[in-house]
């Protein structure tokens, strides 16, 4: 098993924080100061805090594109760990323009199929793949460099 990427250890960083925040309402910030203490690197620092606070920010905005694609469930019905997964790859496709959408549910993916039970790696990466193509449909994808969004040499009927 190869060694985790530092990227991968600060969101799962990132999910224990969130995680804590909702199950014990605690203060955000001495969530982040006790999780993170050990995390020396500046910029994987500053990469988990605008992580969190994004998540945070638009939490409402992520359930409800969550809440479009599970039909007659309840946000409740669907596993903490999972809803807070969700958030964060879907953050990161919506809010990162840096981070290839592959990357972001990729790591999604892992962090299910480590942190929560043996469904929730394909059921998270349902939802966030339905989510980026509609997104891409939607013309609402803000993705820079190289690679980052992959482009389709044929179009489809309804493209101009």
């Amino acid at each position: 098993m190869s060694p985790k990427s530092k990227r991968r250890l600060i969101r799962e960083k990132v999910l224990q924080v969130l995680f804590a925040y909702e199950l014990n309402d605690e203060s955000l910030q001495f969530l982040i100061d006790e999780i993170f203490i050990d995390i020396k690197n500046e910029s994987d620092r500053l990469f988990g805090i605008e992580l969190i606070n994004k998540v945070r920010i638009h939490t409402d905005e992520l359930d409800e594109l969550i809440k479009e694609r599970v039909a007659n469930w309840e946000m409740s019905r669907i596993a903490l760990i999972d809803r807070i997964l969700l958030r964060i790859g879907i953050c990161e496709i919506l809010y990162f323009p840096d981070i290839p959408p592959k990357v972001s549910i990729n790591e999604s993916i892992e962090i299910a199929k480590e942190y929560s039970t043996a469904g929730s790696a394909k059921f998270v990466n349902g939802i966030i793949d339905a989510i980026l193509t509609s997104e891409k449909k939607l013309g609402k994808l803000n993705k820079i460099g190289r690679g980052l969004v992959e482009e389709s040499t044929t179009k489809l009927p309804d493209e101009n």
